[in-house]
């Protein structure tokens, strides 16, 4: 068992300080790509004093709806993106991923699939989870790469739900299982 499971090869999970995590939200926010591609509805601005507020409702919640972290470069403890765990399915045993690498200069470098891995030992080691799923547009091609290096599949689409510069994009729906998952980690060991 790896000696801190929030930790990566290029990145840590922390706790969402939610004044910085606005900061950093606004200003990725200004990146209509980065925006385009992780919210589902039409681009939109937020002030940091909108996002610290949001943040903040979300971690007073009792019982929490899941598990919010940021990530964070280990050379430098950067902030550099954030990710979270769904636990509505959770008495099922199902987790749902949400992940973003804000920081363009990182992208195509490995951190959000570095962060991915983590999140999966996260919810198979710790949470105890049977399956974690996602849902992406086909208009991401690159997160789609992601994913399937961290082993998620394609398990369905609904076509054309996604309407962006007036055209149509598939929903991608993604899981991995807890199996899948062992099966990765024993191949990287070797």
């Amino acid at each position: 068992m790896e000696n801190d499971i929030l930790k990566g090869k290029l990145i840590h999970l922390a706790a969402v300080e939610p004044k910085e995590m606005a900061e950093a939200v606004a200003r990725w926010g200004r990146d209509s790509e980065y925006l385009r591609l992780s919210m589902i509805d039409a681009a939109n601005q937020f002030s940091v004093k909108n996002i610290t507020d949001w943040v903040q409702k979300a971690q007073e919640k009792d019982p929490p709806k899941g598990y919010e972290f940021a990530i964070r470069t280990l050379d430098g403890d950067r902030l550099v993106g954030s990710c979270g765990l769904g636990g509505e399915l959770f008495p099922h045993g199902e987790g749902y991923v949400g992940i973003g690498i804000g920081e363009r200069e990182l992208w195509n470098k490995g951190y959000g699939t570095d962060a991915m891995l983590v999140v999966l030992r996260y919810a198979f080691q710790e949470l105890n989870l049977r399956k974690v799923s996602l849902t992406t547009g086909a208009y991401n091609p690159r997160a789609i790469r992601s994913y399937e290096k961290a082993e998620f599949v394609v398990e369905g689409r609904v076509r054309e739900f996604f309407l962006r510069e007036g055209q149509r994009w598939d929903m991608v729906f993604m899981g991995i299982s807890r199996e899948e998952w062992i099966a990765l980690r024993n191949r990287n060991k070797r």
